[in-house]
């Protein structure tokens, strides 16, 4: 069976977009506002899922952070992806947000939200603006191949072929496969001729050699609370910040851990192990905190010692116990170096399909500046699906919608447009 993409747009041009995540989306307003024919398809019974699932503790939009700190939120590939974020960046984004009539608001930790911290009136607002431009959605509608200029998908009713002028992919990585994103376009890519690094989990947890038991049971789903977590790998990177995170059954996660995870997980894929350290009073100094430890304790025992001088008690308690040998807790000096710079040796992180994001994708090598395949011209890529990666807290979001718009602006180009 075969259906062709019917022209409605002023233009006489067509485009198809295939996956209906934030990039996709994105592309799809840039053309349909253009005066491009466009039918998107997406494999889930509805877009969006991910993005809505995102937002259920509040959307985070963006960050306010100054441009030039947000560019660099994105490591090794700020130079392919700070052009998207010059033509729609935080400011851009918020006004496009204010265009659908969601007002945002700066938290205090500078992440930009909805006013009512939810996504769905948003993404109604825009379905319902994309649709008016012309915009025509066909839902589970897989992907599964070409045929020469035919791109085929399986439906509920069975084959359907279609064809368009320009093609933009936006299928997502390769995390929460359940929402759509499930990586299956990476051997129909890879048997096109198109370079695909490996997707990894990112913004991931990770598991520990093993925690006993005892404090499995004891503590897993509980939070570390003001800790700071600090990390150098083997080629001198640091990083340090102050934050929470949660231990789990077999390791640890969370927004803290989250915020170091690309450097973690790239040392144990080098070295096996990456240790990384726990302050657990970043707010002590360590001299406070060895005066307090070594302070006359009578008969009290050391873990009422420690709640009572310095607060230590719960999960933060807990740990040092399950990590340190006796010797090293009852040495003062050994024991309030570890309150201070706890070990915690990481082995492993936890499942692409648990990560809330992924690395790895469509190499950049095979992309133009505008996003087209070098091997696949009038065929683009945007969004989770390109090599790149970064950290929650609105650049993830922020950078994938600007990358929509960026193939968007490319498939214009390429027709002539």
């Amino acid at each position: 069976m075969q259906n062709q993409v019917k022209p409605t747009g002023s233009t006489g041009k067509t485009a198809l977009i295939i996956g209906g995540g934030p990039a996709g989306l994105m592309a799809a307003e840039v053309l349909a506002n253009a005066g491009v024919a466009v039918q998107l398809c997406d494999a889930m019974p509805s877009v969006g899922r991910k993005f809505l699932l995102a937002g259920k503790g509040g959307l985070n939009l963006t960050h306010s952070e100054p441009a030039e700190l947000f560019a660099t939120r994105f490591g090794q590939r700020q130079a392919q992806v700070q052009p998207w974020l010059n033509d729609l960046g935080a400011a851009q984004l918020r006004d496009w947000a204010k265009g659908l009539g969601v007002d945002t608001f700066i938290g205090s930790s500078g992440r930009v939200f909805p006013t009512d911290m939810k996504s769905a009136p948003l993404l109604r607002a825009w379905l319902h603006r994309l649709r008016v431009a012309g915009v025509q959605f066909h839902m589970r509608h897989r992907w599964v191949g070409r045929d020469g200029t035919d791109w085929c998908f399986d439906t509920p009713k069975g084959p359907v072929q279609l064809t368009a002028d320009a093609v933009v992919l936006a299928l997502g990585g390769g995390s929460w496969a359940r929402l759509g994103s499930d990586g299956a376009w990476v051997p129909l890519l890879q048997a096109a001729g198109v370079p695909v690094v490996p997707l990894q989990p990112a913004n991931c947890g990770f598991e520990v050699a093993g925690w006993t038991e005892h404090f499995s049971s004891r503590f897993a789903g509980q939070p570390f609370k003001t800790v700071a977590l600090a990390f150098t790998n083997s080629q001198g990177d640091s990083f340090r910040r102050q934050g929470e995170f949660v231990a789990t059954a077999t390791g640890i996660e969370g927004s803290l851990v989250y915020a170091a995870s690309s450097l973690v997980r790239d040392e144990i894929d080098l070295n096996g192990s990456a240790t990384v350290h726990l302050d657990l009073l970043p707010d002590k100094t360590p001299e406070r905190v060895l005066a307090d430890v070594a302070h006359p304790r009578g008969t009290r025992s050391l873990s009422s010692h420690l709640k009572s001088r310095l607060g230590l008690d719960g999960i933060k308690a807990a740990i040092l116990y399950e990590l340190l040998d006796k010797d090293t807790i009852n040495t003062p000096a050994a024991l309030a170096a570890a309150i201070k710079a706890l070990p915690i040796t990481l082995v492993k992180t936890r499942p692409l399909d648990e990560a809330i994001s992924s690395a790895g994708g469509v190499a950049f090598e095979a992309l133009t500046d505008q996003l087209m395949l070098e091997p696949l011209p009038g065929v683009f890529c945007a969004g989770e699906m390109l090599d790149w990666e970064a950290p929650t807290g609105g650049y993830l979001l922020n950078a994938s919608m600007a990358s929509g718009q960026r193939a968007g602006q490319g498939v214009l180009s390429f027709l002539g447009l």
